[in-house]
């Protein structure tokens, strides 16, 4: 058993997440303060100072958001009188209107509402998406050019045309009119459309600011639904409930208005009336809340609980439950997961790898058969979508090892192009080396051989806008905001390009940005973990990007069940001794694979989640961080001892002995300076120093610590 102890031959893995965590100040007299005007525990009203909420009025406003007074949006957006203008003038005048939409979730929610709001309207109105393969991003020449050839009078973009400054004024030279809604950030040089709205072009204090490209779209439907004196519920409701499903898949943050609008969406989508919308909910399974359980942008949160098999990309697939015939049991409120990841996966799968078209069809469309098929075909492309993620992941990994690894502290940046990628899903595969190496990462693949297109993902200290701009000389179309961004370059810039990167990254970022920053609100014990504190949790609903699911963190929890399942996950239950009484709780880690087994001892950073599962309900961890326990629990000078030695080691006297720590050997060996190196069986780190308090963790796979252990395992006659 003793020879077990790793050394150099030890295969070479991850231990724990290489994370950054930052534990938010406890603030108890100001959250004290709040909760006379909350009502709400001082564990809530610390989560509410964590999200920026200090003062009674602000958490008012935040837990009541039915009670904010809206200003009109014709005060905020400057040309929004005038697009009413020009769209009233086209429906009486029946002069066709083309909305130029674009092929993720947003873009096709987006086209979806206005083509649903503008034909209730009375207008004559169709619409075109770039192709994704062939086109890439946004409104082009081509597109301008067919309206025209159709009769076109008014083109319409919805979550793109901001920076198409090229193809809107071909349209202004065809005597076309345009109106530009979008959400992404401000380019130098505007379009010279005869409107637009962004809400980008507003104070950074405005209630608006927040709405993705479906908000845009929404804010106009029912403007120009008022200003013909038709808005009723006939048409309020399914534009409600697709700025909904647009907003969290497109990762909005859910304030100022997105939280009112999207928490009353929430309880709509249920009950929905919108065939596609019954459809999807019906193929993702989301109603069904014993198949697999729940768990919980996101991000967020993910699916799978009790036996699930969730990634956070909707790999749950309940669609053999399906039955067209069947009553949707769905839900009293949707949750911002069930949509970030079960939804919003099948709607953005179709733009990736899909034809828009599947999708615009599902959300207009009032016929169940229909909206069942095209529901279907979602399922399907999804599914494929996932096994290609997976393969173009472990193609970018082996790379990144092999390539670029020894270099990344000192790039800063990852800039990954390959032939034979779909330059349709990189950008999920951008995501997740982010959370694998922590840095900013360009992803792309070849379309040709003089031409490359990319996706690239940041981290908070980097804006990946302002790098693609910083690169605009070498790029040829691009666009994005702070987080996330795409762009295309002739292949022969891509050295230059990488340089470039690698020097703005330089400028932006320091060392201990590299690692994947982890926000946690506040510590608990495993015994405060139950039903009464997951529903005071409500309170904070519905959480997403700027308002984020409540971490928590525990320290020195005993990891004493764990096992993989799924698609690489660990499942777990974690205990805590608190005044010699136990408590366990049961825990899903998501594509932990890297990591398992995971050590005895763990500090833990985790959601909570409800899972309900053969209809039992009860509350599990969503671990989203651990790291190498922050507390003792013996010290190295205890434990029973199994065997002991002395040696000599470059002229100098250690001991050393195996002792049983806990229900595993543990190496231990003392210098003549008394400090210890320890060595749990079966790991491939150690903790050095004088205590295990104040001991630091080391990779013993390097050579000085590999040498002194083999000489140890020899004076104990345990290595050969």
């Amino acid at each position: 058993m003793l020879d077990q102890f790793p050394t150099t031959a030890t295969k070479n893995r991850r231990r724990l997440p290489n994370q950054r965590w930052q534990i938010y100040p406890q603030n108890v007299e100001l959250a004290e303060n709040l909760a006379k005007a909350t009502n709400l525990p001082s564990l809530l009203n610390q989560l509410l100072i964590n999200r920026g909420i200090e003062t009674p009025e602000a958490a008012q406003a935040f837990l009541n958001s039915e009670s904010l007074n809206l200003p009109s949006p014709l005060e905020e957006f400057p040309d929004l009188a005038v697009s009413l203008e020009l769209l009233q003038t086209c429906i009486t005048c029946k002069e066709k209107i083309a909305i130029c939409g674009d092929y993720d979730a947003d873009g096709m929610t987006s086209t979806a509402l206005l083509l649903r709001s503008l034909r209730w309207l009375g207008a004559e109105v169709n619409y075109a998406i770039p192709s994704r393969m062939h086109e890439g991003y946004g409104i082009n020449k081509r597109i301008v050019e067919e309206f025209h050839n159709e009769g076109v009078k008014l083109i319409l973009t919805v979550d793109n045309g901001i920076s198409a400054f090229e193809p809107i004024a071909r349209a202004k030279e065809l005597n076309l009119q345009v109106i530009v809604t979008d959400h992404h950030d401000i380019p130098q040089q505007l379009p010279p459309a005869n409107a637009i709205l962004n809400p980008k072009l507003l104070p950074e204090s405005s209630i608006y600011r927040g709405v993705a490209g479906v908000g845009v779209a929404y804010i106009l439907a029912i403007s120009l639904a008022q200003q013909l004196g038709q808005a009723n519920s006939g048409i309020i409701r399914p534009m409600l409930e697709l700025f909904t499903l647009g907003t969290i898949a497109d990762l909005a943050p859910l304030t100022g208005v997105n939280r009112r609008w999207v928490k009353r969406g929430l309880r709509q989508l249920p009950k929905s009336q919108l065939a596609g919308i019954q459809a999807l909910i019906q193929v993702s399974g989301v109603g069904d809340r014993g198949q697999g359980g729940q768990g919980g942008q996101g991000g967020q949160g993910r699916h799978g609980g009790q036996g699930g098999q969730g990634n956070g990309e909707g790999e749950i697939s309940n669609s053999q439950f399906l039955n067209p015939k069947s009553t949707i049991q769905n839900p009293k409120s949707l949750k911002p997961e069930d949509i970030g990841f079960r939804l919003g996966p099948r709607i953005n799968a179709i733009g990736r790898i899909g034809n828009p078209q599947i999708m615009i069809e599902l959300l207009t469309t009032d016929d169940m058969g229909i909206a069942l098929e095209k529901a279907m075909q979602c399922e399907q492309i999804n599914q494929h979508r996932q096994q290609m993620c997976e393969q173009i992941e472990q193609e970018a990994i082996a790379l990144v090892e092999t390539e670029y690894i020894t270099s990344l502290q000192e790039d800063r940046v990852l800039v990954v192009v390959q032939p034979n990628w779909h330059h349709g899903v990189i950008g999920i595969v951008a995501s997740r080396l982010v959370e694998r190496y922590g840095v900013p990462v360009f992803i792309g693949t070849f379309e040709d051989d003089k031409q490359i297109r990319g996706s690239a993902r940041g981290i908070p200290e980097f804006h990946v806008f302002e790098a693609l701009e910083y690169c605009q000389d070498l790029l040829g179309k691009f666009g994005g905001h702070k987080a996330a961004g795409g762009f295309s370059l002739p292949a022969e810039n891509l050295a230059a390009l990488r340089s470039r990167l690698v020097e703005f990254a330089n400028q932006c970022l320091e060392i201990q940005h590299l690692k994947p920053l982890l926000k946690i609100d506040a510590e608990a014990n495993l015994n405060q973990i139950n039903q009464e504190l997951y529903q005071q949790l409500h309170a904070l609903e519905p959480c997403g990007i700027d308002n984020p699911d409540p971490v928590f963190w525990t320290a020195n929890v005993q990891v004493i069940e764990q096992q993989t399942v799924g698609k690489g996950h660990i499942k777990l239950t974690v205990a805590q001794t608190i005044d010699q009484q136990q408590f366990k709780i049961k825990a899903i880690a998501w594509r932990w694979r890297d990591y398992f087994p995971l050590p005895q001892r763990i500090d833990i950073a985790y959601k909570l989640r409800e899972n309900n599962f053969n209809g039992n309900t009860s509350i599990e961890l969503e671990l989203v961080g651990a790291r190498v326990a922050s507390q003792p629990y013996v010290p190295f000078t205890s434990d029973t001892t199994l065997s002991k030695a002395v040696f000599e080691y470059n002229h100098r006297q250690y001991s050393c002995g195996i002792y049983q720590n806990g229900s595993l050997p543990e190496l231990r060996i003392k210098n003549p300076d008394g400090k210890v190196l320890a060595i749990e069986q079966g790991q491939t780190v150690g903790l050095l120093g004088n205590n295990r308090q104040d001991a630091k963790e080391v990779d013993i796979s390097q050579l000085h610590y590999d040498v002194i252990i083999q000489a140890a395992l020899r004076a104990l006659g345990t290595c050969k």
